[in-house]
């Protein structure tokens, strides 16, 4: 590796001196060139290949362009792709660095497979593309470029979707800046850094040649020579003629290679295509009809016969003569497409069509029948008038195409029935387009209409009114009167601030009328006396008057009010939702409602519910949830009623005569009240209740309702948790024999019924947080998939010999007592989710937990989809100071870009924090370059996310903690300060920000009426789905928060828990609790049983900070950087012998995937390295708490808080399919049998052993440097006169910053470990996230998943790291004391005492016998280290 490093670097100098010679810096270009003949000689490339002429179009003397080409370069610009040095020299460098408005666009050239949008993880393997890093300026023209390169044009390709040949007076860096501006950056030379950075590839691309996709080019067109025969004849003979199929039609030419002659055209439309058997690869084509014609053709190879018969099979199984050349980036259609003359119907949505060549729009008038053309989304910025003379045209879609005005040309257009204008900047209408009498459907939603065009009431049969997303401010009644035609109006998200009527006039044609998101305050529409459905969520209505005549269905929810008046009564009316409004009560006539099913007044503030009301024939669904009921009215007779919501009320009792009044019942929900009991199920032994489910959580149920449970024979789901069962009677729970679902969390549970095993359908069990000693009996069942015993007092498992293989979840993590043995953990080794404890052996392993001011517990619950698409990062010791970070991330429907950033961004946040102080800096660009780094995987794909991270203020670094958030998306952080939440995030989502909602509009996105950007998602802000840009941006909002004595815990979760969790019931939920994981749980339980059926997850975050409070880490300077988090990540590694002794160095780890891992999940290369070693032996004893002022002694970063190294902390292990795991099979140690004694700590299962380690863990880093300031010389010179030498450079054993893995760091010198063959490459080769790693040197070394697999998907990489310094700052009034402090210290390690350094070498001295592991890093050789600065393009580039 050194060698080919070196061999690059000589490559890149002969580049740059041959480039740079003779070239000057010219004010508007890059580099001008004053020797146009200089040939340049371009690394890894034809070394003759020259750079172009200058006479092309546009050229001029002060255009030269500096062209730096490089080859294979990846494709989504993963790590490695070319060193810094191969790509700019310094003059290069100080050039860019002379203006911000100069800069790097990288040209990719070749003819290759530009990435699909469904390629997913295996893109990365497509064929490899030569890079040419033009410089240039803001001010460069394409024509310019094109001029000094003699190309023909450029092209931008955008999320790997379609690619648009740029105009010549396009600027593509400017283009570049404008593009990551729109994202966020808001720094110029952050913008100049990140234009030139690769991995912007997968966000935008030029390409100096148009890139050509094979299956595009099949899809579009076919065509060849082939041996052709007409007809089924014998007679005929077969002759090469030139075979082509494109659109409906089969094209044979009459002469042999040429299409001069006569072309013989075969409709396929309604035909058929079938295989010849007595010829080899022949197909015979046949058109449809009496008169049908035949051709056989006959292929030369199978890939030709296989490519024909598919696209032709699609051709005649049509019904109507179709032609779909959508998303195809095409700006002609072809041309052999005029020979299909029976098209009817073209689509060219998403492409880039022109008006002029052969094919451009100027010639679809030779389609002679075509009725539907779809020309939607193609920049077009004008209407295309040449359509206005296709005199047949019946359907018309010109969406999305920036288009200002409509030609009075649109009149021609008689037959038209259909026209398509949303998503424009239409303001006004011709009077012409109101001559279409045929003309049904006009769309004009989300354009710039500030009323309602007049020209639609000589629109006589348009019968919807499509206005959404436009500025009408005002509704006037009586123009819709006038409109006597329209029946659907559709005014949503205008911006309506008052509907009336100025006169009496009736208003009896609407029949539909949609105003929800305006700005309404009252709404009176007693005048439109036929109205059946009306849609008004989300204004700011305080009163509301309606017709009752026809009145069907009423959606209000999301106002504030307090009455609803409707005349005469609705007996017409089916559902009602008057939801989060402000209702006392119920008005009367909704009790007189006849045909009402469904009535929603959750989030109100009635206080009883009307007799009639719930005695109703015809009510069905019931949900009165978050009000103030305190009783529920009697059953008089037998009631069709089928959903009941009662939750979050004051109930105290139900009916008596609820189940057997109620027989329809399916559905109960009276989580959240006060019941102390449940009525029976029937005044008999026999009951007919159909009950399926029932959510029973947080009352004051006890053990004597499960008697009354017995009779609902039919329950599929019950939820009882939180409530204050002491047991479960047995005999009771065996009748529940379709139970399903079971939930007996947060009681006082000693033990699940054995009885539980008659539940033959049960796959779910959740029985945490109780007091459960004995494993309950169900393994046995044949359906079980998740079982959740954590957080009891489990001591053993008695297993059957197998388990069952639907078994995908077990979580035992809480139960301090529990013992596993190798056996038990064999047969868990199925177990896609497997959540156990670490265990300590000593209990001093407690004292990292103690050396932060804040501990953690988080829990996640997978919806009704069966699949977690949450994950969730936390650090409770970030970089080396007293740092925390933790985070969520949500990905609503998939789950790869939630693991991705679990496992990237705490390495992102580490090198931001190295660049900036400023929190909304850092924080912005973090979520910035993760969103870069999602690679191809964020380009369809999205998610929202949170991150906290608390630290001290630059300014004060011995002064009080900061916490600063910042989040995209819905999910959100809540902070418990005197008991009272404060929230700290901001929700962006449609729904819940206005000022998003205005931004996305004037973008001209298309909003659907679940308030959907393109129908996709709710979110305005999002980690990836980079398509939906400029819409859905991840630039994310941040708020920092000074934290005080008051703050009690942190609480972070997604959109699915703050949906059924308030604010205020979280912090008094947590505050319940105490523990965080008890705590996490216990809110993820409580929005299930509330109705949650997606993903939920939930972080708390226990805070200890106050005035007196001391830590364990002396305060970090802002300026030193940071080392990278660790992320919990289990893996699989060689068991060892529990001798505490180091283990050989022959002890080398083979890392492989585990086969659950999928290609998404190795996209998750990010990580260090981190040793399992355990501590050398010594007196176990609880070290004493030290704060900044009494440090104690630290090993490169990293305090060791007591005089002993301490034993393992209690962590998770959990092993999931989208966390790499890594086998031991190919272990030398010898170890892997059962006689051996287990290593404390070390989770086994046989062959394999199963620990939670600290992947990004920088707990020990050779620091050669010297310090930076006279105070830090002092301090480390009197360090050197202690017995254990340097002050922070002792051999000891440090523990890791988060989970309590044991590092053992054992050295040499530095110099010898340069000399050392199998390290000799660390100094000049990093992994990719910066991390340095011998492996061959480490012992018992656990790799990441990067390097080990040897498998590239390509998503992202993980940023490169730099030390983080090592100063101890001591104030000189306090030095005595510390000296005092550490002279007391025993060492931490015995041996023999450090050989004496002197002054002037600051190499740390390793007396271990065997090399260390490196996780950062290192900077080689003596001498003092400053922090580096890089210029702008040293990282980049």
């Amino acid at each position: 590796m050194a060698m080919e490093d070196e061999d690059n670097n000589n490559i890149a100098i002969a580049a740059t001196n041959t480039q740079t010679k003779g070239g000057d810096v010219g004010d508007n270009g890059a580099c001008i060139d004053r020797q146009p003949d200089t040939v340049p000689h371009q690394a890894g490339l034809n070394p003759t290949a020259g750079r172009g002429s200058r006479s092309g179009p546009g050229s001029h003397a002060a255009t030269g362009i500096r062209v730096l080409k490089q080859r294979n370069m990846k494709r989504n610009g993963s790590r490695g792709c070319v060193t810094r040095k191969t790509r700019f020299g310094s003059r290069e460098r100080d050039w860019l660095k002379g203006d911000t408005q100069r800069g790097c666009v990288c040209l990719y050239v070749g003819t290759v497979d530009p990435q699909t949008p469904a390629s997913g993880p295996q893109a990365s393997s497509t064929p490899q593309t030569d890079l040419q890093l033009v410089l240039c300026s803001t001010s460069t023209t394409v024509e310019e470029l094109c001029a000094q390169r003699d190309g023909q044009g450029l092209y931008v390709q955008l999320h790997g979707d379609l690619v648009r040949r740029l105009d010549p007076c396009e600027r593509p860096l400017q283009m570049l800046y404008d593009y990551l501006a729109a994202m966020g950056y808001s720094q110029p030379v952050r913008v100049q850094q990140e234009a030139a950075n690769s991995d912007l590839s997968c966000l935008i691309r030029f390409y100096s040649e148009r890139p050509v996709n094979a299956d595009q080019q099949e899809r579009t067109l076919l065509k060849g020579v082939f041996n052709v025969r007409k007809g089924k004849s014998q007679l005929h003979k077969w002759a090469e003629r030139q075979v082509i199929l494109c659109g409906t039609c089969l094209i044979v030419a009459s002469v042999k290679d040429s299409l001069t002659g006569k072309m013989h055209i075969l409709p396929l439309v309604g035909g058929k295509v079938e295989e010849v058997k007595r010829r080899q690869h022949c197909l015979m084509f046949s058109s449809a009809g009496s008169q049908a014609q035949t051709y056989f053709v006959n292929f030369d190879t199978l890939a030709d016969y296989q490519r024909w018969h598919r696209q032709a099979s699609k051709v005649v199984s049509q019904t109507v003569s179709l032609v779909d050349l959508s998303c195809y980036s095409l700006e002609v259609v072809p041309e052999y497409l005029f020979y299909s003359q029976d098209i009817t119907h073209l689509n060219l949505r998403h492409n880039f069509m022109s008006l002029q060549g052969p094919g451009g729009l100027l010639n679809l008038p030779r389609f002679s029948q075509l009725k539907s053309l779809n020309l939607s989304h193609n920049r077009l910025g004008v209407f295309p008038e040449c359509v206005c003379e296709i005199l047949t045209m019946t359907e018309l879609n010109l969406s999305c195409n920036s288009l200002h005005t409509v030609p009075v040309q649109i009149g021609n257009l008689q037959s038209l029935q259909t026209l398509s204008l949303d998503g424009n900047y239409l303001s006004s209408l011709p009077e012409d387009l109101g001559g279409l009498s045929q003309l049904n459907s006009l769309g004009l939603s989300f354009n710039n209409f500030s009323h309602i065009p007049a020209v639609l009431e000589r629109l006589s049969a348009v019968d919807k009114l499509a206005m959404a997303g436009n500025r009408v401010e005002s509704l006037e009644l009586c123009t819709l009167a006038r409109m006597s035609h329209l029946k659907n109006i559709d005014l949503r998200l205008n911006r309506l601030h008052w509907v009336k009527s100025e006169s009496l006039e009736a208003v009896s044609q609407v029949t539909q009328l949609d105003l929800r998101d305006n700005c309404l305050d009252s709404l009176d529409l007693s005048s439109v006396c036929n109205l059946e459905t009306l849609h008004c969520q989300r204004n700011q209505l305080g009163t509301l008057t309606l017709s009752g005549f026809t009145l069907r269905m009423l959606h209000a929810s999301s106002n504030r009010l307090s009455t609803v008046n409707i005349y005469p009564v609705p007996n017409q009316l089916t559902y009602m939702d008057l939801s989060q409004n402000l209702l006392e009560y119920l008005p009367d006539w909704v009790c007189d409602c006849r045909k009402i099913e469904m009535l929603d007044v959750t989030h109100n503030l009635l206080s009883e519910l009307p007799s009639r009301l719930l005695n109703s024939l015809s009510l069905r669904k019931l949900l009165a949830g978050n009000n103030c009921l305190r009783r529920v009215p009697d059953l008089l007779d037998h009631i069709p009623l089928e959903a009941l919501d009662l939750q979050h009320n004051k109930l105290a009792e139900l009916p008596e005569s609820l189940f057997y009044k109620a027989l329809n019942l399916k559905y109960l929900n009276v989580s959240a009240n006060a019941l102390e009991s449940i009525p029976p199920s029937s005044p008999s032994e026999e009951s007919l209740s159909t009950l399926q489910e029932l959510y029973l959580t947080a009352n004051n149920l006890n053990e004597n309702c499960g008697a009354l449970l017995v009779g609902h024979q039919n329950l599929r789901v019950l939820h009882i948790a939180y409530n204050q069962l002491l047991s479960f009677p047995a005999s009771k729970l065996s009748k529940l024999e379709l139970l399903e679902e079971l939930n007996l969390s947060g009681n006082k549970l000693k033990a699940i019924p054995s009885t539980v095993s008659s539940c033959k359908r049960l796959h779910t069990l959740i029985a945490h947080s109780n007091h459960i000693t004995v494993f309950p009996e169900i393994l046995n069942l044949p359906e079980i998939k998740l079982v959740d015993l954590s957080c009891n007092e489990l001591t053993e498992i008695q297993l059957p010999d197998s388990l069952p293989s639907t078994l995908q979840e077990l979580d035992l993590t809480g139960n301090s007592s529990l013992m596993l043995e190798h056996k038990t953990l064999n047969l868990f080794s199925h177990i896609t989710t497997l959540k156990l404890d670490q265990k300590s052996s000593t209990t001093a392993g407690d004292s990292q937990s103690t050396s932060t001011p804040w501990n953690h517990g988080y829990s996640e619950m997978s919806g009704q989809r069966n699949k977690l698409c949450v994950s969730v990062m936390a650090v409770d010791r970030f970089g080396d100071g007293v740092e925390a970070c933790y985070g969520i991330f949500d990905g609503d429907r998939n789950e790869e870009v939630p693991r991705l950033l679990q496992c990237t961004m705490g390495d992102v946040l580490c090198e931001e924090l190295q660049h900036s102080s400023i929190d909304n800096v850092y924080m912005c660009n973090t979520f910035l370059t993760s969103h870069r780094k999602l690679g191809m995987a964020g380009q369809k794909l999205g998610a929202s996310a949170l991150l906290c991270y608390i630290h001290r203020e630059p300014s004060d670094p011995g002064g009080y903690f900061s916490l600063t958030v910042a989040n995209v998306g819905t999910c959100q952080a809540v902070l418990c300060r005197d008991g009272r939440p404060v929230p700290l995030s901001k929700v962006y989502s449609l729904e819940n920000c206005t000022e998003e909602m205005e931004r996305v509009k004037l973008s001209k996105a298309i909003i659907t009426e679940d308030n959907k950007v393109s129908g996709v998602t709710c979110c305005s802000r999002l980690l990836g789905c980079s398509y939906l840009s400029p819409w859905v941006i991840p630039k994310p909002w941040v708020h920092t928060e000074p934290l005080c004595t008051q703050d009690e815990f942190l609480i972070l979760g997604n959109r699915a828990l703050f949906e059924r969790v308030s604010y205020q019931e979280a912090v008094c939920t947590v505050q319940a609790v105490r523990d965080p994981r008890a705590a996490a749980k216990k809110l993820c339980s409580l929005a299930q049983s509330y109705g949650s059926k997606d993903n939920i997850e939930a972080a708390v975050v226990s805070l200890h900070i106050g005035e007196d409070s001391c830590t364990c880490e002396a305060p970090v300077s802002s300026t030193e950087p940071r080392g990278p988090p660790p992320v919990t990540v289990p893996v699989t590694v060689t068991p060892g012998s529990s001798d505490p002794a180091p283990l050989s160095s022959s002890n080398g780890l083979v890392s492989e995937f585990n086969s659950e891992t999928s290609a998404s999940e190795v996209g998750s290369e990010a990580g260090s390295t981190a040793s399992d070693e355990h501590p050398s032996s010594g007196p176990a004893s609880r070290p004493e708490r030290r704060c900044s002022l009494h440090p104690a002694t630290t090993l490169c970063g990293i305090m060791v808080p007591g005089p002993v190294g301490a034993g393992t902390h209690l962590g998770l292990f959990q092993r999931q399919p989208s966390c790499a795991t890594f086998s031991s099979n190919h272990s030398d140690n010898g170890l892997d049998s059962d006689d051996e004694a287990p290593l404390e700590g070390v989770i086994s299962n046989g062959s394999k052993l199963e620990v939670e380690v600290d992947i990004h863990c920088c707990a020990f880093q050779l620091r050669p440097g010297g310090p930076e300031s006279p105070k830090d010389l002092d301090v480390e010179k009197q360090g050197s006169d202690y017995p254990n030498g340097k002050m922070r450079r002792q051999n000891s054993v440090v523990v890791s910053a988060t989970n309590g893995c044991l590092l053992a760091v054992c050295g040499r010198e530095i110099a010898d470990l340069k000399k050392s063959p199998s390290t000799s490459s660390l100094f000049g080769k990093k992994l990719s996230n910066g991390s340095v790693v011998a492996p061959e040197d480490s012992h018992n070394l656990i790799e990441v998943a990067l390097e080990a697999p040897k498998k590239k998907s390509g998503y992202f990489n993980a940023p490169a790291q730099q030390d983080p310094e090592d100063q101890l700052i001591v104030p000189p009034s306090l030095e005595q004391e510390v000296r005092e402090q550490l002279r007391g210290q025993s060492p931490l390690v015995s041996g023999p005492p450090l050989p004496s350094i002197p002054p002037s070498l600051k190499d740390p001295v390793w007396d271990h016998p065997h090399p260390p592991a490196f996780a950062s890093n290192l900077v080689p050789g003596p001498g003092p280290v400053p922090i580096l600065q890089h210029e702008v393009y040293d990282t980049a580039l």
